[in-house]
């Protein structure tokens, strides 16, 4: 009769266990949902990889998430959202083409980008060093280049040399591209601001280690640059479509963010440093220090070599400068701050 009894007692504790770990599991599960949710709506994607010759071996379906912000007349800001994560910004000293595209300079004469600023061939060679891990929180980052007619909404003007309203913004300078964030801000009472450096790279890389985030090289078909200058040594020579083309027009990477190698430079908010010592390590704009009348661009661009579009490569202008391969996108935290509208 004992034995009956504390059986059943234990049966009885043995089930409000599994209904008390059952409704657990469904609270966590409806938590995530909510998380989720709360990330924005599903988007899917194709993603592609390719081998040393550029030629695709492998695609996969992807898919993120998104808030769209209605900026006027239909016109839409897509954000996706970037989990957070570590990875190792910078790249090896043996990566292809790292030594040629940071020792030569292709620019047109009247652009005040060059490298003089850098004194000698070792500090020429050295700013994509020392790799360093950076760890990030989650963010949200504009899915393309900001468009023209982005643009012409919270400005009120466009630049561009190469018209056309979903082509991305060119022709602006790093105080243009401030400009925007703060008046985007007060229309809609979010902070968004320019992506640091770390924050930029960490999103095109998308857990990747090669040198673009298609794989070790780039074509035409997949990346807006100048397709004469092939990377590698496998790779083909392609056609080089001057100009801009609309936003969307190559293949996403795994965050589902298009145009991250070619089409325009994008503008970052640091300011420059020759190399990454003492660089922050926690995703956050290096404000500090260096030459802060000169600020990152990243991305490469249509009228540029192939090595120009990789992960790493970095380049400055003066902040004042704008070119018609000058562009951005934006970011805003996930933990979205208001701010006073005006």
């Amino acid at each position: 009769m004992l034995l009956w009894v504390f059986g059943r007692k234990l049966n009885v504790k043995r089930r409000k266990k599994i209904r008390r770990e059952e409704r657990e599991r469904q609270e966590r599960e409806a938590e995530e949902k909510r998380q989720h949710e709360s990330q924005g709506d599903v988007f899917t994607f194709e993603v592609v990889t390719v081998n040393n010759s550029g030629k695709i071996i492998n695609r996969t379906q992807g898919s993120a998430r998104q808030k769209i912000e209605d900026l006027a007349n239909r016109i839409k800001l897509e954000m996706v959202y970037i989990p957070g994560g570590s990875f190792l910004m910078g790249s090896p000293e043996n990566e292809a083409e790292r030594e040629s595209s940071e020792s030569e300079n292709y620019f047109e004469e009247d652009i005040d980008l060059n490298f003089d600023y850098l004194e000698d061939e070792a500090e020429r060679n050295s700013h994509e060093s020392p790799q360093h891990q950076v760890t990030l929180q989650p963010f949200y980052m504009s899915k393309y280049p900001i468009t023209q007619n982005q643009y012409q909404a919270i400005m009120g003007n466009n630049p561009s040399s190469f018209k056309g309203g979903s082509r991305p913004v060119e022709c602006v300078s790093w105080y243009n591209a401030v400009e925007f964030c703060i008046k985007l801000s007060k229309k809609t009472g979010k902070i968004y601001r320019l992506p640091s450096e770390s924050q930029w790279e960490y999103a095109c890389r998308t857990g990747t280690t090669t040198s673009f985030y298609f794989g070790e090289t780039i074509t035409p078909e997949l990346v807006k640059y100048d397709g004469n200058h092939p990377y590698g040594n496998y790779s083909p020579k392609g056609i080089y479509r001057k100009g801009t083309t609309d936003v969307g027009s190559f293949p996403p990477n795994a965050f589902g963010l298009y145009d991250m190698h070619g089409n325009v430079w994008e503008w970052c908010l640091d300011v420059w440093h020759n190399n990454y010592n003492e660089a922050p390590t926690d995703g956050s704009a290096w404000e500090t220090g260096g030459n802060s009348n000169r600020r990152l661009l990243r991305s490469g661009s249509w009228y540029l070599y192939s090595w120009y579009c990789r992960c790493a490569w970095r380049i400055n202008d003066v902040a004042v400068i704008f070119y018609y391969s000058w562009g951005f996108r934006i970011v805003s935290s996930v933990s979205v701050v208001s701010v006073s509208r005006s």
